[in-house]
């Protein structure tokens, strides 16, 4: 036994000095439920301030906080460890005693009268020491269920008692494979879930407890504690029932074939009815006296070394994660206020709902510029629906390729058509004149043959617009949804508008071309002696050839059909031919004339509705009371701004209020949690 007597060397990690000597081997000192030693004038001032963060709640803007997390498998002796760390009485019985997760938020006070009472949801109940332990079942059946199942909703206990070390702690559910009658099938994967919950974030603290009678490799809460922190950092053990089996436990606690990084504590649990002050004094004496259990080291037996241990390494935990702390409630902080200052004002005024309603639709107007007319497609680079410009070309191109190459089969009954308008067409004349209006009749029934692709091109083109124009609107009257519906409405009010005055100037365009016979483009004349230096042989071929081929090879038309073309005049058949070479050579100058009219009118359309007709006169529909009185609903902040505004200002407000409480203590400590 020498060596008792001596200050030992702590198996907690090397951060952590435990700096009290141990007591004299033969003193047995009064024990309080329990006694706790005093600590550095730094650890209190750390607890105060992160129990100030959890009475303000600061963990549901996903701030984690250090906390001690106890976890053990089933029978393990959780239970009787908690108790005699707060010295009073929890649930006890066969099966899962604990079903909610139990928050034990431990105060010491110097006040002789407990204060102990339970917080779930909005509800407080204010108890003794002599009804805890019912008053804890009758919430547990209250949050999970009087059945035997389990929930992840919190139950919090308060104790402020004198005596008992300042530590908050979470009480998990034992670890159980095997479900019992009332527990559902998968109550082992409900436990692990939870458990995995709350070890998980780096901030937590693991007590793992493990009864001295099970190996410690099979122990499944070792197991789940060892896939969270693997270098085992953060974990502190606390073996249970070191009396029911001494045999070999020192071994285990110095091989540590599990990994426990911040070391071992063993205990013994109460017995029967005994008094937290007679448990205390037992312990003490089994551990002085016991021949193989008084070999284990002073510095990691007893509860009173176990709650000074927890202090410690909370308060170490506590230290070093202050500055990310402060980190994260400065983000939160900053992000909450941004959103706060994107959600639109609260207009007081019609003057100020008209103001606020000019700067969203100069925004929009703005956008739309630059995506519409300026090809600036900043705003959306990933979107390519939203690169107007690039799109509208595409468009026109490929209306251009299918109007030319749109044209009536004129392989088969080539002249036939020319032949039936020149015969209806004659006059009292000079026989070889072709008559205008021949000519304006054939042109005119091209005209019709190719009248609703302009129009149907035009109406395609405006409901892109529309397409584009209302998600712009959209989003920069994101933070008013109760004019939005008003606002889209407006603006295919506008588009509806537009679409039939663009139709009617294109119908108008294409409805030109049947007037008269003009250009002054001098393809026409180049085109047109091409075609018609090949008439002498063809008309050869027609009426004099004497192998009267079936087809004729014509530039321009490929190979054309030509035998039903022998009873006709060869005078009628020279009038025909050259028809054929003027409407050819002239329509190909219409189709490129109409696609050039509606490429100049497509602009000037698109910079008109911007420049001019976008913001008069969806303003215009806006302010109108007929319209819904856009513009007085804008006053009406809708429920769900409402809601997130007043849930960013409490956000906000307790996210200053958590900075204030952190900001002194930051640099009292800062540099504590590397010593």
């Amino acid at each position: 036994m020498a060596g008792r007597n001596k200050h030992v060397v702590s198996k907690t990690s090397s951060s952590l000095a435990i700096v009290e000597a141990n007591p004299p081997a033969n003193k047995i000192i009064p024990i309080e439920a329990p006694i706790v030693s005093s600590y550095n004038d730094r650890i209190r001032p750390l607890l105060d301030t992160v129990d100030r963060l959890r009475n303000l709640n600061v963990m549901r803007e996903g701030i984690q906080l250090p906390t001690i997390v106890v976890v053990g498998d089933q029978s393990s002796g959780k239970s009787s460890v908690l108790e005699s760390l707060a010295g009073i009485s929890l649930p006890r019985g066969q099966g899962i005693c604990t079903r909610v997760p139990l928050v034990m938020r431990l105060q010491r006070s110097y006040s002789t009268e407990p204060e102990i009472w339970l917080e779930y949801g909005d509800t407080v109940v204010h108890t003794d020491e002599e009804h805890i332990a019912k008053a804890i079942c009758a919430a547990t059946d209250v949050i999970a269920g009087s059945g035997k199942g389990v929930s992840d909703a919190p139950l919090t206990l308060h104790v402020k008692k004198a005596g008992v070390p300042d530590l908050t702690m979470v009480d998990l559910p034992g670890i159980t494979r095997v479900p019992v009658n009332g527990q559902p099938e998968n109550i082992y994967e409900q436990i692990s879930a939870m458990i995995m919950k709350y070890i998980k974030p780096q901030e937590s603290i693991i007590l793992n407890v493990l009864s001295a009678t099970v190996d410690f490799t099979t122990c499944e809460s070792i197991r789940m504690s060892r896939q969270v922190d693997k270098t085992g950092e953060r974990t502190l053990a606390v073996v249970t029932k070191a009396d029911m089996a001494p045999d070999g436990l020192l071994q285990k606690v110095t091989a540590d074939d599990v990994s426990i990084g911040l070391g071992y504590v063993c205990v013994r649990n109460r017995i029967g009815e005994e008094t937290y002050q007679e448990a205390r004094m037992q312990e003490e004496l089994l551990f002085r006296t016991h021949p193989k259990l008084s070999l284990i080291d002073d510095d990691i037996v007893g509860i009173p070394v176990l709650a000074q241990k927890l202090m410690l390494i909370q308060a170490t935990m506590i230290a070093r994660c202050l500055p990310e702390i402060v980190r994260k409630i400065n983000e939160k902080m900053e992000i909450s206020v941004l959103e706060l200052n994107k959600l639109p004002m609260v207009m007081a005024s019609a003057g100020e709902a008209l103001m606020t309603l000019m700067d969203i639709i100069g925004s929009a107007k703005e956008s739309l510029l630059r995506i519409l007319i300026q090809g600036d497609f900043s705003e959306y680079p990933e979107d390519h629906k939203m690169h107007c410009t690039a799109r509208l070309a595409e468009m026109l191109s490929q209306f251009s390729d299918n109007l030319q190459a749109h044209s009536n089969d004129v392989t088969v009954d080539f002249l036939m058509d020319e032949i039936k308008i020149l015969d209806e067409c004659k006059c009292v004349g000079l026989p070889n004149f072709i008559p205008r209006s021949a000519f304006l009749a054939i042109l005119s029934q091209y005209v019709d043959g190719i009248h609703s692709k302009p129009v149907e091109f035009i109406k395609k083109i405006w409901e892109y617009i529309e397409a584009v124009l209302i998600p712009v609107i959209s989003k920069y009257a994101e933070n008013f949804p109760q004019i939005q519906s008003s606002v889209k409405r407006a603006g295919r009010n506008l588009i509806t508008k537009m679409k039939e005055q663009s139709v009617n100037r294109v119908a108008e365009i294409v409805e030109m071309e049947k007037l008269t016979d003009y250009t002054c483009n001098p393809d026409y004349m180049t085109s047109w002696t091409e075609k018609t230096a090949s008439q002498h042989s063809f008309i050869h071929a027609v009426l004099y050839d004497e192998a009267k081929p079936e087809n004729f090879s014509l530039a321009g038309f490929g190979e054309v059909k030509i035998s039903h073309l022998r009873m006709y005049h060869a005078h009628l058949l020279q009038q025909a031919f050259d028809m054929k070479m003027r409407i050819a050579s002239y329509w190909n100058i219409v189709l490129r004339r109409i696609v050039d009219n509606l490429a100049l009118f497509l602009q000037f359309s698109v910079k008109n509705l911007v420049n001019a007709q976008f913001q008069k006169e969806i303003v215009a529909e806006m302010v109108d009371p007929r319209g819904g009185g856009g513009v007085e609903r804008m006053m009406e902040e809708s429920p769900s701004v409402a809601s997130k505004r007043e849930k960013l200002k409490k956000s906000v407000k307790l996210l200053k209020e958590s900075k204030d409480v952190v900001a002194a203590i930051v640099d009292q400590n800062s540099g504590y949690g590397g010593r």
